[in-house]
């Protein structure tokens, strides 16, 4: 086989040897080669087949391995019988006057592509596990990309109306702050400006030299350097189709020297093999310590984790080398460093679709599984303690139960100078729920639980624990409520509503129940065995086998946002998304309007007032005049040299893309109509067309609106068992791209090959192979 022109490319990176150092082990070839094509493989000569006649007077030929039948002409003389000619193949003529068959050639596939087939061949379900206490028994990588040394731009800031000349250092902590957007959720906000502007100022005078003489926050303008920031922004625009190319491939080269690893003779992807630059922390929610300046990290900072008979790869900084070197393979990370905001460790781990990432999804949804046939034990026993004497363990009980029934995670203390105050169950607080929050008297059971859960947002729910969902098959809701009651009682709004439990405690009783079992297995397993449940009432619905693929799916995503509801999986509704649900509703209005039309089309057809009949309008000019505005744009983005006329360009071009688009939305507006008078027949099928078009666009606003607050995303990669969803989707003939994107069929290629019946019980928390 051929080798490829970039096998030697990128000596450092870990794929360009390929070779295996395995102590008396047998050498692997790992490398990828291209794809040959066939008109570069040797020809081999092929025997022409003579065309057989059968005994009743007729041809048969062979045709893709079909025989066809050829009826032979009835003539008095036989001689004056031709046989159809054969289709010749193209032929191509040379230099020389001769001529050869043009075969047709494979694809080519490009590098990325020849790997990513290369890591879908590993089968690591199949493989053989390492050693015992081991995660791998060779590992070798390239480390980790470093962020390029900060370039001055010369743009300077005015501390009281005065230009301030600044360091390259200095200038770049200036410009953290000018990048960010004074309009945003850190700056625009009222809650977190404060807070961002007097951590990022307590630094930035600890950068800034003190013959500045910068005392004062107020008097200090950064939007000189904002300015130029925007400009630059205008003028990346105007990039040509070459440079595009250039950048791409640049891209590519720190993606094949980094972003992949041999592990154990086979090729895995890394994930975040480019190191985080340096910036203003921006953290999430109200974070205390947002604003404050993230340094750059140096490779002295960085440990790297390669097995013993593994090439250390070279440092990329020059003057620079790495911290420490270690060969843990009991470990999964490649490299590791400390962050100096939180003064936390960090580590660059193999992609979500590794081998590494996938035994650990298995591992969790299978003991997930398992509580199938321990949830009842365990729900009997923590009932049973709903009504003990002991504070301690009617506490215990009670949080036990609503980590079960609201998904609760278990929370801790938090220190809220160093992170934000994020709550869960064990540090909720009395001012964290409200008692019969409308006002409905002494029989109402409700409470509304308002705090700040994971990653800072709100988790806001009214429970109504007399609710028949709470108290059939002895839920006990109604006693949790009174429980509640009885915790929070003389105690002041900041203290804690479970005083006589922690999280420590709540965790070794709850491996006392099974082993390994936490509160995150609780929340796994219930919104698996939710999935599977809402998934379940859908199918036996009397409608269910009438509903198309893109119905059924709608009623997956409703499943799922049951998930995300129960989970709290929540998220922020961007400026983007309430555009395009904006522009979903003009289109369903434009689409009913001309339904209308085309229903007075027909009146008109059938009174014999074709005159009456609008046509459509020629769009042929509108086309005519975006193609020059774009081969203009095109031509002004390659001939500009300096900035002015790189932004003229950029305007060109934004100006030229707001002409296609307006023809575009021109060809919807009258897209009901015709260029000549249309049949009654035609007009007829356009009104049924776009009926249907009405009901899948409202179908597609329903979705989009009512997920729209709603993250699908979080509980499909984390929380649901996978298996759960190929099965569906076989069993009711969806595609499975219709629900998983490529990244999570990447992810969960260890799932795809369950049966249709297949279901989440306990049995297949007893094996770790997948069926």
């Amino acid at each position: 086989m051929n080798s490829s022109s970039d096998e030697n490319e990128f000596d450092d990176a870990p794929i360009a040897k390929m070779r295996s150092k395995n102590n008396g082990t047998t050498a692997v070839n790992v490398k990828v080669e291209p794809v040959q094509s066939s008109s570069s493989s040797p020809k081999v000569p092929s025997k022409k087949r003579k065309k057989k006649t059968s005994t009743n007077g007729t041809k048969t030929s062979r045709s893709n391995g079909k025989k066809k039948k050829v009826k032979k002409e009835e003539s008095d003389d036989e001689t004056n019988f031709q046989p159809k000619k054969k289709r010749k193949k193209p032929t191509v003529k040379k230099e020389g006057g001769t001529t050869t068959t043009k075969n047709r050639e494979l694809k080519k596939l490009d590098k990325a592509e020849r790997l990513s087939h290369a890591m879908q061949s590993f089968l690591w379900w199949d493989a053989p596990e390492p050693p015992e206490g081991c995660q791998w028994a060779t590992m070798e990588h390239a480390g980790v990309s470093f962020t390029e040394p900060y370039k001055p731009h010369g743009i300077k800031m005015l501390y009281d109306g005065n230009p301030v000349d600044l360091n390259p250092v200095e200038e770049e902590s200036a410009t953290f702050f000018a990048s960010m957007d004074p309009e945003g959720p850190h700056l625009g906000n009222p809650k977190t400006a404060p807070i961002f502007t007097k951590n990022f100022f307590t630094d930035f005078k600890a950068v800034l030299d003190k013959k500045h003489g910068i005392r004062s926050f107020q008097k200090c303008d950064f939007e000189p350097i904002r300015r130029h920031i925007d400009q630059q922004k205008i003028i990346k625009k105007a990039i040509t189709d070459e440079q595009r190319k250039t950048n791409k491939a640049e891209r590519n080269e720190t993606m094949f020297k980094f972003g992949y690893a041999l592990v154990d003779g086979h090729i895995e992807k890394v994930g975040n093999y480019n190191m985080e630059p340096p910036s203003a922390f921006r953290g999430r929610g109200e974070h205390p310590k947002m604003g404050k300046l993230k340094t750059r990290v140096y490779p002295e900072k960085v440990s790297l984790n390669v097995s013993e008979c593994s090439r250390i790869p070279a440092c990329g900084v020059p003057g620079h080398a790495w911290g420490e070197l270690r060969h843990d393979s009991q470990v999964q990370w490649l490299c590791q460093w400390k962050e100096n905001i939180n003064n936390s460790v960090k580590y660059m781990q193999l992609a979500a679709q590794s081998s590494f990432k996938g035994k650990s999804d298995m591992s969790k949804y299978n003991k997930a599984a398992l509580l199938c046939d321990n949830i009842d034990d365990i729900r009997l026993d923590y009932k049973k303690k709903l009504k003990a004497k002991r504070l301690e363990e009617r506490q215990l009980a009670t949080a036990m139960w609503v980590i079960d029934r609201l998904a609760l995670r278990v929370g801790g203390e938090k220190d809220t100078d160093e992170e934000a105050d994020t709550v869960g169950c064990c540090s909720l607080r009395v001012e964290h729920l409200h008692f019969d929050p409308n006002d409905e008297g002494d029989a109402c059971k409700e409470i509304e639980l308002e705090f700040l859960g994971k990653d800072s947002m709100l988790f806001k729910q009214t429970i109504d624990f007399g609710d028949d969902i709470y108290t059939e098959n002895n839920g006990m809701g109604e006693q949790v409520f009174e429980n509640f009651q009885r915790f929070c009682k003389k105690k002041k709004p900041n203290e804690e509503v479970f005083n006589s439990l922690t999280p420590t405690l709540l965790n070794v009783h709850l491996k006392t129940i099974m082993e390994g079992l936490t509160a995150k297995v609780f929340r796994t397993y219930n919104a698996s065995n939710t999935l599977q449940d809402e998934l379940r009432k859908a199918e036996k619905g009397g409608m269910w086998t009438r509903l198309n693929a893109a119905e059924k799916v709608v009623e997956y995503n409703n499943a799922n946002r049951e998930v995300a509801i129960l989970c709290n999986h929540q998220r922020s509704v961007s400026k983007a998304q309430e555009t395009q649900l904006d522009n979903i509703v003009g289109k369903i209005a434009t689409l009913k309007k001309q339904k209308v039309k085309l229903k007075k089309i027909l009146k008109f057809i059938t009174s014999g007032n074709d005159k009456k009949i609008p046509l459509k309008k020629d769009e042929k000019k509108m086309i005519e005049n975006a193609a020059a505005a774009i081969a203009k744009a095109k031509k002004m983005k390659e001939a500009a040299k300096t900035n002015e006329q790189k932004i003229a360009a950029t305007e060109a071009d934004e100006k030229a893309k707001q002409m296609k688009r307006d023809i575009s939305t021109y060809k919807f507006t009258q897209a009901h109509l015709w260029d000549k008078t249309p049949s009654t027949d035609q007009v007829v099928k356009r009104i049924a067309n776009w009926k249907n078009k009405i009901s899948k666009m409202e179908m597609d606003h329903k979705h989009k609106n009512d997920n729209k607050e709603v993250s699908l995303g979080t509980s499909k990669i984390n929380y649901m068992d996978p298996r759960i969803s190929v099965a569906w989707c076989k069993r009711n003939e969806v595609p499975i791209e219709k629900i998983f994107s490529k990244t999570l069929r990447d992810k969960f290629n260890w799932a795809m090959a369950v049966p249709p019946d297949w279901e989440f019980n306990h049995t297949i928390g007893l094996g770790l192979k997948p069926e």
